[in-house]
Order: C-alpha cells, then sequence, then structure tokens
C-alpha cells in the first residue's frame, strides 16, 4: 500500500491481512476492547480474536470462532447451523469480557457472556430465533412480518456495557434492548425507525437500510443508512424512539437520496453507499465506503449536508473510488472499507475491498 494515499490527517500507517495460513477475505466488521482485538472475517464465515493487536502483517488469532479449524471457511461450518456456527458475520462489539456478533445471513445475533476462549466455542444466547438451530428470516421465512423477538440480516451491534442495539437491517430499524439479553430469543425493547415492532414499510424520514448504529458516552447516537446515502444522527438515543432525527449527513433533506446527490463526482458534504460510523474527540468520522474514503467533522454537524472538515484515504474531497492510484490495481490506497474503530488516537480501519485491515494513528 502507498500510505502515503491516506492523507496527512493519519501517520505510522501499516497493513495487517490476519493469518498467514489463509488470511482475511472481505472483512466487514473489526472492533477493539482495550488491548484484544475483534475481526469478523465475512467472507470466510468467522471471527477471530487476537488477546492483543498484531503488530507484523500476519498472526495467527487465539480464538476462531465459527470454524473448528484456521483454514476451514464453509458456511455454518459446511453444515447445519448450531450455537458454534457462522454465516456472514458482520457487526461484533466487546467489552473485553463478553462478545457479541451480528450473524448476519443466520438472521440472529450470537452473545457469548464469557469471552471464548477456544475454537468454535458455542454461543451462549441467541436473538432473533428460538433456538440455535433456527435461522429464517424472521423466524418463519422471507415475507413474515417482524415482532419483537424476530430479526432479518442484522449486520451491525453496539452496546454501551449495559444496553444493546441492533441494525435489524433487512427490516429496516434498529431493536433496541435496555439490558444486554442473557436469554435465548428476548424481544426488544423498543424500536427506533418503526411505529412498532410488527412494521416493514418506512417512510424516508425513517432509517431504510441502517448497517450500523454507534452510540456516544453522551447519548448521542449515529446510524450509518446506506441504501439512502447518509447518516442519520441523533443528539440524544432516546428522542429516536418517538421523532426523526436531528440531522442528516450525506443529504440535504429526508427525502433526497442520491448517490453523491447525483454528482458525478463526490463532495465534502456527500456520501456513496456508507456501512459505519464512529465517534471521535468532539466529532464523528463517517465510512464513506463506496467513495473508499474516511470524512471526519470535527464537531457533531448542526445542520443538514453539514461538509466534512477532514477526507481520509482520498488526495482531496472530490476524488472517488476510481483514481489514479487504483488504475492498476486496488492495493495502494483504501478501496471499499467496511467498519472502522478508534482505540485512543488509533484507527482501524475494515479495508473490505483489499481484503486486510489498515491500522494508523489519528492527527486530528
Amino acid at each position: 500500500m502507498e500510505l502515503t494515499t491516506l492523507g496527512e490527517s493519519v501517520s505510522e500507517a501499516r497493513i495487517f491481512r490476519g493469518a498467514a495460513a489463509r488470511p482475511f477475505l472481505a472483512p466487514r466488521g473489526v472492533f477493539v476492547a482495550g488491548s484484544k482485538l475483534f475481526v469478523a472475517d465475512t467472507g470466510q464465515n468467522r471471527v477471530f480474536v487476537w488477546s492483543a493487536i498484531p503488530t507484523g502483517e500476519f498472526a495467527d488469532p487465539q480464538v476462531i470462532l465459527g470454524q473448528q479449524a484456521l483454514t476451514a471457511v464453509g458456511r455454518n461450518a459446511a453444515g447445519a447451523v448450531g450455537a458454534d456456527t457462522l454465516h456472514y458475520p458482520s457487526g461484533v462489539w466487546s467489552d473485553g469480557q463478553r462478545l457479541i456478533v451480528a450473524d448476519a445471513w443466520n438472521h440472529r445475533v450470537l452473545i457469548w457472556q464469557q469471552l471464548p476462549k477456544h475454537h468454535a466455542q458455542p454461543a451462549d444466547v441467541v436473538l432473533g430465533q428460538p433456538d440455535f438451530t433456527s435461522n429464517q428470516p424472521n423466524v418463519k421465512g422471507i415475507g413474515t412480518a417482524p415482532d419483537a423477538r424476530t430479526l432479518n440480516w442484522p449486520y451491525g451491534v453496539f452496546s454501551d456495557g449495559q444496553r444493546l442495539w441492533i441494525a435489524d437491517t433487512g427490516n429496516r430499524r434498529v431493536l433496541f434492548y435496555e439490558e444486554i439479553p442473557d436469554k435465548n430469543f428476548t424481544p426488544a425493547t423498543a424500536v427506533i425507525g418503526k411505529t412498532g415492532f410488527t412494521s416493514r414499510d418506512y417512510q424516508n424520514h425513517e432509517p431504510v437500510w441502517p448497517y450500523a448504529v454507534k452510540v456516544r458516552p453522551d447519548g448521542a447516537m449515529a446510524v450509518a443508512d446506506t441504501q439512502f446515502y447518509r447518516v442519520l444522527l441523533w443528539y440524544d438515543y432516546r428522542q429516536a424512539f418517538s421523532r426523526p432525527a436531528d440531522v442528516i449527513i450525506g443529504q440535504p433533506d429526508f427525502d433526497s437520496c442520491g448517490q453523491n446527490q447525483y454528482g458525478l463526482t463526490p463532495a465534502a458534504h456527500t456520501l456513496n453507499w456508507t456501512y459505519d460510523a464512529c465517534f471521535y474527540r468532539e466529532g464523528l468520522l463517517v465510512n464513506d465506503t463506496g467513495n473508499s474514503r474516511i470524512l471526519y467533522f470535527a464537531q457533531l454537524p448542526e445542520k443538514n449536508n453539514q461538509p466534512a472538515d477532514v477526507v481520509i484515504g482520498r488526495p482531496d474531497f472530490t476524488t472517488g473510488s476510481e483514481y489514479s492510484e487504483t488504475l492498476l490495481g486496488t492495493d495502494k490506497a483504501l478501496y471499499w472499507p467496511f467498519a472502522i474503530i478508534t482505540s485512543g488516537n488509533k484507527l482501524i480501519i475494515a479495508d473490505t475491498g483489499n481484503h486486510r485491515l489498515v491500522l494508523a494513528t489519528l492527527h486530528i
């Protein structure tokens, strides 16, 4: 990678590709808890746990979830769904003691109440399904209406250590649990983006395809609403149960949904297939996946369509995914990054299109 393509807002950038025997394939989830690193190796149906953030380009994980062996990659471990299998895992969260994984194509969320210590360790709790051997959307299959206990393509999870939010993407909503459940098939406490638990139809002011959700300690909440090329921001997550977002990032109003606002090139205020966001210091990092860049807002935006202050991954705000550094291959620069997380002043990017993580130090 030409590390200079990340820009002047980062330094000490390096690449991590996972295990040498079987490197990452389209990793879509990354999280850090203390010194521990968690990666959803989505394309190979695995979640990896490292007890410390690796310092080299390759390192074997201490724990592999979803597979018995490092080189095994089959969906649901090439068999039937169970408490120890995964199919297209995406979002991950941990506090270093517990682990929560969005097992997206099994239409469920798995919870380990204690951090797994051995390969293919079974999960303790399943949400979205009545048991570990069920995996249909909304339990009864495609076309079934959701309820407070069901899930359909849940891609994102987040917790503050007490409460839990799930981006129930296929049901076009975010589910909220007042406490992290300790029993299977626990119903959600409340729903964000719908007037009730059984509705899937949407209005433009609601999350249309919520892929990730993040909540700041003071209660501010960001939802990456992929299909409308925007991020929805509430200054207090409790207000989201009863009213639309306070601010829209990437669009001028709730009815607008243009890819880069129908421009031929991106700009400082536009987005293209955004899949994640991450609070950092007083502001917000937005993963602008389709433009292969990360935008930083130094303060939480106060109005719709506000331009970003910093761009990471591209030389300027008007350069998109395809440019001179990607003409002969995408590996010189970021390419379709799906997830971002910070740890102190460290930024970790799931550089999904290049099948790797990029780690760097932030200077913003």
